[in-house]
C-alpha cells in the first residue's frame, strides 16, 4: 500500500475519532450543542438533587437557552452596562472559585491534621449538662410564695404540677438534661451557680415569667467521636488552608484601599 493511501486512512481515522468525541446533540441556527454538554448538565443536576434526570428535557432547556443567547447577542445586550458587569463578575467569581478549589485539593488532608482539629474541637465542646426542674409563675410574689412552701418542706414536683404555668408542669417541672446554651441567659446562669439537690432561694426572672429552679444533677457532656466529626473537620482544615493561601497572596500583593 502506498504511503499516500496510508496517510489518507490515518487522517480519516483521526477525523472519525474527533467526530465521535464531539458528538452533536442538536444544532441551533448553525451552532452545535454537544452531547457532552448535555451529559455534564445532567451530572451537575444529579449532584445538586440526587436522582435520575431526563437528558431530553435538559437538551430542550439548552436549546431554549441557546435561542435566547443568540437573540441577546443580536440585540447587543453584551454592551448593556448592567449585563457587562454581570458577565465580568461571573467570570471573576468562576475563576476565583476554581482557584480556591484547586488550592484546597492540592494536598491530601492527613489524619494528623484532622486529629489536631479534633483535639481543639473536643476541648471546647466538653461542657456541663444539667438536669433540672422548674416552677414557672406569672409574678415575683407567686415565685416567693412557692419558695416559702419549699422552705417548709413542700414537695417540688407536687408544687410544679399544682402551680407551674409552663408546659413541663404536668411532668412535675421536669426539663430533662440540657446544656446552659440551650436556655435563656438568666436561667442558665442561675443553674450554673447552684449545687446539686438545691432549689433557687430567690426567683429567677426571664421573658417567660418567674422561675423557681431545682437542680437535680450535673454531668460532663462527652466530646463527639472522631469519625462522627470527620466531615466537619475536613471542612475546617480546607477553610484554614484557603485562608492561609489568601493571606500569602495578600502579603505579596500591592493593595491600596481608598
Amino acid at each position: 500500500m502506498q504511503k499516500s493511501t496510508l496517510l489518507a486512512l490515518a487522517l480519516a481515522g483521526s477525523a472519525t475519532v474527533a467526530i465521535a468525541a464531539a458528538e452533536v446533540a442538536a444544532v441551533v441556527n448553525g451552532t452545535s450543542i454537544e452531547k457532552s454538554t448535555v451529559d455534564r448538565y445532567v451530572q451537575m443536576r444529579a449532584a445538586q438533587q440526587p436522582g435520575a434526570h431526563d437528558s431530553k428535557q435538559v437538551l430542550e432547556e439548552l436549546i431554549n437557552r441557546e435561542l435566547l443567547y443568540q437573540e441577546a447577542v443580536k440585540a447587543g445586550l453584551e454592551k448593556d452596562p448592567d449585563v457587562a458587569f454581570q458577565l465580568q463578575e461571573h467570570r471573576i467569581t468562576t475563576l476565583a472559585s476554581a482557584m480556591a478549589s484547586q488550592t484546597i485539593r492540592s494536598k491530601p488532608i492527613s489524619d494528623a491534621e484532622l486529629r489536631k482539629e479534633y483535639d481543639q474541637l473536643a476541648a471546647h465542646s466538653q461542657a456541663t449538662e444539667y438536669k433540672a426542674r422548674h416552677i414557672l409563675v406569672k409574678s415575683e410574689a407567686d415565685a416567693k410564695a412557692v419558695i416559702a412552701e419549699l422552705n417548709k418542706g413542700a414537695d417540688f414536683q407536687k408544687l410544679a404540677k399544682e402551680r407551674s404555668t409552663g408546659p413541663s408542669g404536668k411532668q412535675g417541672g421536669d426539663l430533662g438534661w440540657f446544656a446552659a446554651s440551650q436556655m435563656v441567659p438568666p436561667f442558665s446562669q442561675a443553674v450554673s451557680e447552684m449545687k446539686k439537690g438545691a432549689y433557687s432561694k430567690t426567683p429567677v426572672e426571664t421573658q417567660f415569667g418567674w422561675h423557681v429552679i431545682l437542680l437535680e444533677d450535673t454531668r460532663a457532656r462527652p466530646a463527639p467521636k472522631f469519625e462522627d466529626t470527620r466531615p466537619q473537620l475536613e471542612k475546617m482544615v480546607q477553610s484554614k488552608r484557603l485562608n492561609d493561601h489568601i493571606k500569602v497572596l495578600r502579603d505579596k500583593a500591592k493593595i491600596k484601599i481608598n
